[in-house]
């Protein structure tokens, strides 16, 4: 078997990411090491959203350092993946239109309104949440299909 090495165009990326995949998310520790998370994540006009819980680690290394590292990988045998590189901008939930944008993340990932309703609902009340936005400074895709 031959496999290929391809970069993926502008709307083959796009077309990736509006996927239900798992982004693996680095964030940089106070010591330097890697802080590695798999996340849901919302592609929206060039920009990538995600949710955590403000006392999670990755939340509090992003308050001290904004850069930020994603990998959505399509899983095997699909040999593409995308990985993006930026920074990020907190979006708190007093904010207009943070609850379109958690709503639309969250519908991503289940098959039906009700599904991802009783997903929502099944959240801890007092689970402080945000959303982090991420403006890609640099984006690799790869396909080797």
């Amino acid at each position: 078997m031959t496999y290929r090495r391809a970069e993926m165009s502008q709307t083959q990326i796009e077309d990736f990411l509006q996927e239900p995949r798992f982004a693996i998310v680095g964030t940089n520790r106070r010591d330097g090491a890697p802080q590695l998370t798999p996340i849901w994540f919302l592609y929206e006009r060039g920009r990538i959203y995600m949710s955590m819980g403000v006392n999670s680690v990755k939340y509090r290394n992003l308050q001290r350092d904004p850069r930020i590292g994603l990998c959505i990988s399509a899983a095997h045998p699909d040999a593409r993946a995308v990985m993006i590189y930026g920074k990020t901008e907190v979006i708190g939930q007093d904010v207009a239109g943070y609850d379109d944008i958690d709503w639309r993340l969250t519908r991503k990932y289940f098959d039906s309104d009700d599904e991802a309703k009783a997903f929502l609902e099944s959240l801890p009340a007092d689970d402080e949440g945000a959303l982090i936005a991420v403006t890609p400074d640099r984006i690799l895709a790869e396909d080797y299909n």
